[in-house]
C-alpha cells in the first residue's frame, strides 16, 4: 500500500492530458483548496476530482469491493474518506465552485471517450456560475437526476 501514489495516477493523467488536448486550462493537485483537487479550472468556477473506486468506496460498483482481511480497519477508513470528499465538496460549494467527480470505473476503455466528452460538456456548460456537486452515478430519484447539479 505504501507504493499507491496520491496524485498523477494514470486516471488522472488520463483526465488532464483529455482536458489539455481540448484546450482547457487549468491548476493540477493546488493545495490551496479543500482535498487537493485533482484539477482546477478557475476560469470555469470548476473543480474536478478523479476518484479511485476502492479508495472512496464508490456505491453500486462492480470495481469496488470491501477487503476480506483487517475488515474494521477498512471499514472505518472508507467510510471516513467518504465523509470527508462530502465536507470538502460541501466547503468548495460553499465558497461558489462547482464540483465535478469523475470516477475510475468511468474512465473504462468502452466507455471512456464519452464519459471525457460529457466532462468537457459538464465543464463548459453556461450555469450562470451555479455552484453544485456533479455526478453522474447518483441514482435517478435520489437528490435529482444521474449528472444533475445538486
Amino acid at each position: 500500500m505504501s507504493h499507491i501514489r496520491g496524485k498523477d495516477t494514470s486516471i488522472e493523467v488520463l483526465v488532464r492530458s483529455y482536458l489539455f488536448r481540448r484546450g482547457l486550462r487549468f491548476r493540477k493537485n493546488d493545495r490551496r483548496y479543500p482535498g487537493h483537487p485533482d484539477v482546477v479550472l478557475p476560469k470555469w468556477r470548476t473543480i474536478v476530482f478523479v476518484n479511485g473506486c476502492f479508495w472512496h468506496a464508490h456505491a453500486n460498483c462492480k470495481a469496488f469491493s470491501r477487503p476480506k482481511s483487517n475488515v474494521e480497519f477498512w471499514s472505518v477508513k472508507l467510510m471516513r474518506n467518504g465523509e470527508r470528499d462530502r465536507l470538502q465538496h460541501a466547503q468548495l460549494v460553499a465558497d461558489g465552485w462547482r464540483v465535478i467527480v469523475v470516477w475510475e470505473c468511468e474512465l473504462a476503455k468502452p466507455v471512456r471517450e464519452a464519459r471525457l466528452a460529457r466532462l468537457y460538456d459538464q465543464i463548459t456548460a453556461t450555469t450562470d456560475g451555479q455552484p453544485g456537486v456533479i455526478d453522474d452515478t447518483i441514482p435517478a430519484g435520489s437528490k435529482g437526476e444521474p449528472g444533475a447539479i445538486v
